[in-house]
Parts: C-alpha cells; structure tokens; sequence
C-alpha cells in the first residue's frame, strides 16, 4: 500500500508559477512511476506528466510541455510538478498518482494503483 500526499496549490496569476509536491508511504518509492493529473470542473481527468522510477524518463501532455516539469527525488520519497508560465486554462485539481513499475511511463490514469487526494491549482486571468 502506498499513501500520497500531495501539497503547493494555491491561486496564483496568469504568467505565475507554482511547485506542487507528493510525499509517498513506503520503502520502495524509486520502485514507483510516478505521475500527476488534472481534472477540472465538468471534464475528465487528463494525463499532465510521468516520471519513471528512477527519473530517467519522463513524459509530458502537449499542452504543458516546455512549460511544466517532473522531477523526483527518492530519497525523500517525493515527486514535484514545476509549473510556469501558468494559463487560466491550467485551472485544476492535481492529483498524484502511483504505478508498480521501474520502467514505464504510462499516460492512463486506469494504469495507476495508487492516488492522492489531490490539490486546487488556480490561475487567474
């Protein structure tokens, strides 16, 4: 069992930045892909971006590329989004999700054991 808790949100302007983490339960973190979705009010959760266990490989929607970052550091069993540049359109609950798996990156959310409670992020316009 994994327990993920994840923290950063808040209200922050367009143009802004914000770094949310996810704090994993267990000895076997690095063991875990680790990712973050979104889901906003009325929509489906959607794929935001994945790391695998060790960090080497990393996977992102288009629509954040080059603008949000993974990153993970295991030994403190935390995984961290970056964003910048933030858009109105980046209004969400973000959870953290958990897979068994050393080397995949997987994008579907049935793909992950695992989930966090989530945390708001809002960008004003």
């Amino acid at each position: 069992q994994v327990q993920l808790v994840e923290s950063g949100g808040g209200l922050v302007q367009t143009g802004g930045s914000l770094r949310l983490s996810c704090v994993g339960s267990g000895r076997t973190f690095s063991w875990n892909a680790m990712a973050w979705f979104r889901q906003a009010p009325g929509k489906e959760r959607e794929f935001v971006a994945a790391s695998s266990g060790s960090g080497s490989s990393t996977a992102y929607v288009d629509s954040v590329r080059g603008r949000f970052s993974i990153s993970r550091d295991n030994a403190k069993n935390t995984v961290y989004l970056q964003m910048n540049s933030l858009k109105p359109e980046d209004t969400a609950v973000y959870y953290c999700a958990a897979k068994r798996s050393l080397i995949d990156v997987p994008r579907a959310a049935r793909e992950y054991d695992y989930w966090g409670q989530g945390t708001q992020v809002t960008v004003s316009s």
